[in-house]
């Protein structure tokens, strides 16, 4: 077995001894070993739970057994494959992300996702900005708190720390994170719409790809909507999230009559090559501001401004 983090040290026998530090605790003992043993079958990670091999303070535990700081983890020497080849991203896009970040802490970074990069790998991406981040930054841990869909620009957290992945989350899905957009929709927004309570279902399709429909079986989502500006064909709108609902926004600007210019999965083919034609090249979805709150207590807004090409855009329509 290859050589294990943290606080470690190794029994004659071959059998590892970790010391979990603050920063660690709180996880699942699978979900930590899963991460630490890289290349071993999870089934081979229950089975190991399941036998009493890997041991937390002497005792067996079970795989739904959270970690406390200064608990110590019998490990087991076990076989490992060799790790896959991690693409490493180009000087372009090293570049590009060292650009992007918008606020940097002993906690967590703000960067102003590029519009066309995935937030992380798969479905036939190898390389996405989590990974590239990781290629790029000496940092032990990163790791996502949100994710933004790959045509969307602007803001995005990523935790340097455990304890911040753990908190920021927690300020998600209790709704004390404020996350705004800016969104332009076809057509005029209707006056006093200002609010879309309508849950919605994800479905996948047979190729993997996802579909987003309202469904009263649904989960429930709740966005608000402020307008920006008005155009002769167009709506500039100020968007709030309640909920984090995968392609929330577009699809509830599609149920009220209003999708996404630009919007190449539930916009009109026709408004879209327009728009294109008029030089929209993208979504026009941009993930303006974050209103949070540091592990201190301290309460922070970051903003990222609109993007050139969509800023230029806006300024050619009537």
């Amino acid at each position: 077995m290859g050589a294990l983090p943290g606080n470690a040290h190794s029994a004659s026998s071959g059998v590892s001894f970790l010391v979990i530090s603050d920063d660690e605790a709180g996880q699942r003992i699978d979900n930590f070993l899963l991460a630490r043993l890289k290349g071993v079958p999870k089934s081979r990670i229950y089975r190991l739970l399941r036998k009493g091999e890997v041991r937390v303070n002497k005792g067996r535990i079970k795989p739904e057994y959270r970690l406390v700081s200064g608990d110590t983890v019998r490990v087991p020497p076990v076989r490992q494959q060799e790790a896959p080849v991690v693409p490493v991203p180009g000087a372009a896009l090293r570049n590009l992300l060292g650009a992007s970040i918008l606020m940097e802490t002993a906690d967590l970074l703000v960067v102003d996702k590029p519009a066309g990069l995935a937030v992380h790998g798969g479905s036939g991406i190898s390389l996405g900005l989590i990974e590239a981040l990781r290629a790029s930054r000496p940092d032990p841990f990163l790791e996502l708190v949100h994710r933004l869909d790959r045509g969307t620009s602007g803001c995005l957290l990523v935790a340097r720390k455990r304890s911040a992945l753990r908190d920021l989350q927690r300020q998600l899905r209790e709704g004390e994170v404020e996350k705004i957009y800016l969104c332009l929709v076809k057509g005029s927004w209707p006056k006093g719409l200002d609010r879309i309570d309508a849950p919605l279902r994800k479905i996948t399709q047979a190729s993997g790809d996802h579909i987003v429909r309202p469904d009263v079986a649904g989960k429930q989502a709740l966005t608000r909507f402020r307008v920006v500006r008005r155009f002769a064909a167009h709506t500039l709108l100020e968007v709030g999230l309640e909920t984090g609902r995968t392609h929330q926004i577009r699809v509830h600007c599609q149920l009220a009559g209003h999708p996404l210019a630009g919007d190449d999965k539930y916009g009109s083919d026709d408004d879209n090559a327009r728009a294109k034609a008029a030089g929209l090249k993208r979504m026009f979805l941009h993930a303006h501001r974050l209103c949070f709150r540091e592990l201190d207590g301290n309460v922070v807004t970051v903003e990222s401004p609109l993007p050139d090409e969509l800023a230029d855009f806006l300024a050619t329509l009537p």
